[in-house]
């Protein structure tokens, strides 16, 4: 009708509810992407905090405890003891295994019951109580757990940009959730594990994100946008991002995804030549991960730099809103991102890519096949990692006048 107020388009109002992914979201026992992550070795933990002190740790929506024996085994166990079901969290570790704070019962690092003290000759059918308990490997100074089916261990790989350290080189090993641009961390971070692997597979948001949104977070060359080629490997994608830079040089930085949520990122500081480092994201469970980092070092350079000489946990939030970095953009998120209010662009091809992926190992480990990138052969455990900061020309130099 006449002087009828026209309709606003593209209001809020009436937009259907919102849902995520869950077949990547969702790790728990017994969900798709749970029973796929758990055909992997996962790091759990620093060799160094298992000790004869008792440790939580969550790890694929599983409560657990890890220790180590006083003959310096590792293990980890459900926390609920086998007996009465108290947790052996207040246990108390002796050379053969832990025992329960309760009664006493003994448990090794492999779940067999070692003594029952309060029954007659330490238990007389003690033999066949077992405390559930998932095996542990150790390399490179971590601790790795495998979760899944007994019948499908896979050998723990080895990584070609970790082996072989120089007589002057040390491997430097964080775990925890860094924050923003800082290599203070933080155990648990509070938010879905895609979030971050997601991040791997998006070269463009550090150019935004880091270089030219606020203040330049880690070095001047990012600010060049790159030209991004995207492409599968056996166990994972690759981006190789090209920039022309303004000294003559010209350098593809090539970053390498690897199943399930590993990554190995060059160096920040364009330093040339292969990676030294390699990253797990870790999931906790649906809403919460931690980070796992270790590179061969030379020197005490930190994993990522401060902002304005800050920390991130120094820094107001205030002072966050003015220089957002990689936790501020992902919390942001929630705790579970809305994957059907997404708008996926052509910058996001490789998160597609990765995704896509994910989608159909998980769906061939439901259907009783194993996934690409766990190794059942030891002679085939070394894993090329392709990532680096390969550089194509040397800078152009100005002429030094003869004196």
């Amino acid at each position: 009708m006449d002087g009828a107020t026209p309709i606003p388009q593209g209001t809020a109002y009436g937009r259907q509810n919102p849902t995520y992914d869950a077949s990547l979201t969702e790790v728990g026992t017994g969900t798709p992407c749970g029973e796929w992550l758990r055909r992997f070795w996962q790091p759990i933990a620093l060799s160094g905090d298992a000790t004869v002190r008792p440790k939580k740790v969550r790890l694929l929506g599983e409560d657990l405890i890890l220790f180590r024996d006083r003959k310096g085994r590792p293990g980890l166990l459900y926390p609920r003891c086998m007996h009465r079901g108290t947790t052996l969290f207040y246990g108390k570790v002796e050379d053969e295994g832990i025992r329960c704070c309760y009664h006493g019962f003994l448990f090794a690092v492999d779940g067999t019951c070692l003594d029952q003290p309060c029954e007659p000759d330490h238990g007389l059918h003690r033999d066949a109580a077992r405390q559930p308990w998932y095996p542990l490997e150790e390399r490179y100074g971590l601790v790795f757990a495998y979760m899944g089916p007994p019948e499908k261990k896979p050998v723990l790989p080895r990584y070609d940009v970790l082996e072989n350290p120089a007589p002057d080189e040390r491997y430097v090993a964080v775990i925890g959730g860094q924050g923003a641009t800082g290599d203070d961390t933080f155990e648990i971070v509070p938010y879905s594990w895609i979030h971050m692997n997601d991040n791997v597979m998006d070269p463009f948001h550090v150019q935004v994100l880091h270089s030219t949104f606020t203040v330049v977070q880690f070095v001047a060359e990012f600010k060049v946008m790159p030209k991004c080629d995207f492409y599968p490997v056996e166990d994972g994608v690759c981006y190789s991002a090209y920039r022309k830079l303004d000294d003559g040089r010209e350098m593809d930085r090539i970053s390498h995804w690897m199943m399930p949520s590993i990554m190995s990122v060059p160096s920040i500081f364009f330093d040339a030549g292969p990676s030294t480092s390699i990253g797990w994201v870790v999931p906790a469970d649906d809403e919460s991960y931690f980070q796992v980092n270790v590179r061969k070092s030379r020197d005490n350079r930190k994993f990522s730099l401060p902002i304005d000489g800050k920390l991130w946990h120094e820094r107001t939030d205030e002072e966050k809103q003015d220089v957002p970095g990689d936790y501020e953009a992902q919390v942001g998120q929630g705790k579970i991102s809305l994957h059907s209010e997404e708008h996926l662009a052509t910058s996001d091809r490789g998160v597609v890519m990765q995704r896509r992926m994910l989608e159909q190992q998980i769906k061939l480990v439901q259907n009783g096949s194993d996934p690409a990138g766990v190794i059942f052969d030891p002679a085939k455990a070394l894993v090329h990692v392709r990532s680096g900061n390969f550089f194509r020309a040397e800078p152009k130099r100005e002429p030094v006048p003869a004196e």
